[in-house]
């Protein structure tokens, strides 16, 4: 139970630290809509998302109103469309992307995640179906999230995967040459993926779940910095260990008030409760940024040396306080850091400070990788290939979510900018070596063997 004082930290944090929920999400079976005619399958599966996701805007604004805390983001997960519509073609996945798009639509939530696949073993017939319509399909919706897993610690690396995906997104980005490339920024090729997140773009709804669940993503970069910067200014010279402590503290508080807020909604639709997901997520919004925290911690920049240290105890500190706080905490939890969704990190990768090579050691310790990056439009399909795995080695060596969401803005190079609009924010091109044809490393293809600490059982 907390005591007055923390109550009214709480409050505090509502009012003037930007905490709010960042996303209620709404994962959703589709299991039971299976059919070998398409439009048979089509029909299911938007009559199943209709009745169950129909009234979760008006419950999640009803509920957010009742306590005055914004539910920023409303959102559905789906079973993987590369196992649920196995039997259909490419052509006939894109279909079906319009199909969960028109519904995403017509529910009113910002977005719907699960046009996915898990192919971290090999490559059945729907994830081969999928991943070659993952460009059009991204590129022709507006609100459809996809996501691939290509590794495990349990399994290695399909490298077969790797490079395919790598050809996925030099694609998508070029058929939304228009909008910079924009498609990639809803795709995520993972490692070690959850199967219960509430965070975009790599939610989907995990075979192991129920026929529905409502889970919570709760954010709160401001509250953090704004809880060390009162620390700071009492104690100036206040040790790491103190830090860390007040934030497992303020971690715990936001999320009881996740927790409360998922719970109250799933009760009104009558679906039950999965996991409160907290993660650091920032926006573009000046004061609800992970780069400041690392400021307020005594770094000139994040990026800096010094600044893998300070987020592997920002990720594990976060973690701690959840874990306290609920006995339901999945997902991810803990912090991401996407380079241009948090102006804090874009201005750090402008200016010099933050290199793909540093923030790809970063990823080693947060929550899930190369997250939002944009890189010059002309990169080789082996290079993004060569990225691709890189990110998955550190996930399956280090048993940890690792992912990657990388933007190659076609026609432009590393230096210009580039803006997403929104959520998604701007940034400066990252420069990134490229690959040469004597780089034939990824092309050869298999899969990398799982590391030794694989063998548990």
């Amino acid at each position: 139970m907390f005591n007055s004082q923390e109550i009214i930290s709480t409050i505090e944090m509502v009012k003037n630290e930007h905490l709010d929920v960042r996303a209620v999400t709404l994962g959703i079976n589709l299991f039971d809509c299976i059919s070998h005619d398409l439009n048979v399958f089509k029909k299911n599966v938007r009559n199943k998302i209709v009745k169950k996701a129909s009234n979760l805007v008006s419950i999640c604004d009803a509920v957010g109103e009742k306590y005055g805390i914004a539910v920023v983001n409303k959102r559905i997960s789906i079973s993987p469309i590369a196992l649920v519509a196995a039997p259909f073609s490419a052509s006939e996945m894109v279909e079906i992307a319009h199909t969960l798009n028109d519904v995403a639509r017509e529910v009113n939530i910002d977005f719907l995640g699960g046009f996915s696949a898990l192919v971290e073993k090999g490559i059945a017939v729907g994830d081969s179906s999928l991943i070659e319509a993952l460009p059009e399909a991204l590129a022709q919706t507006q609100r459809l999230c996809a996501s691939v897993n290509v590794a495990t610690t349990r399994s290695g690396i399909n490298m077969d995967a790797v490079l395919q995906m790598a050809r996925a997104i030099k694609k998508a980005s070029e058929l939304s040459k228009a909008d910079d490339g924009l498609a990639c920024a809803k795709l995520c090729v993972f490692a070690n993926i959850p199967q219960d997140m509430p965070f975009m773009a790599g939610a989907y709804l995990g075979v192991g779940e129920a026929d529905a669940v409502i889970n919570v993503g709760v954010s709160g970069p401001g509250v953090v910095k704004k809880a060390i910067e009162r620390a700071v200014e009492q104690s100036p010279n206040i040790d790491l260990g103190k830090i860390a402590e007040i934030i497992k503290n303020t971690a715990c508080k936001v999320t009881r008030v996740g927790e409360l807020i998922g719970r109250e909604v799933a009760e009104n639709l009558n679906i039950r409760f999965g996991v409160v997901d907290l993660s650091l997520a920032p926006t573009p919004t000046v004061g609800d940024s992970i780069g400041e925290i690392f400021q307020t911690l005594g770094l000139t920049s994040i990026g800096v040396p010094g600044s893998t240290a300070a987020l592997a105890m920002l990720n594990d500190a976060v973690k701690k306080g959840g874990a306290f706080a609920s006995s339901h905490v999945g997902g991810l939890s803990g912090a991401f850091i996407p380079v241009s969704e948090d102006l804090n990190i874009a201005e750090a990768a402008a200016n010099g400070y933050l290199s793909i090579e540093k923030l790809e050691a970063m990823t080693c310790v947060c929550s899930v990788g190369l997250d939002m990056v944009p890189v010059p439009g002309d990169i080789s399909e082996e290079t993004l290939a060569g990225i691709i795995a890189d990110e998955m080695a550190i996930g399956m060596i280090n048993n940890k979510t690792t992912a990657t969401r990388i933007i190659p803005v076609p026609g432009k190079k590393a230096g210009d900018k580039v803006s997403f609009g929104g959520l998604l924010g701007e940034a400066t091109i990252m420069n990134v070596p490229h690959a040469t044809n004597r780089d034939v490393f990824v092309t050869r293809g298999g899969r990398i063997p799982a590391p030794i600490h694989s063998l548990k059982n």
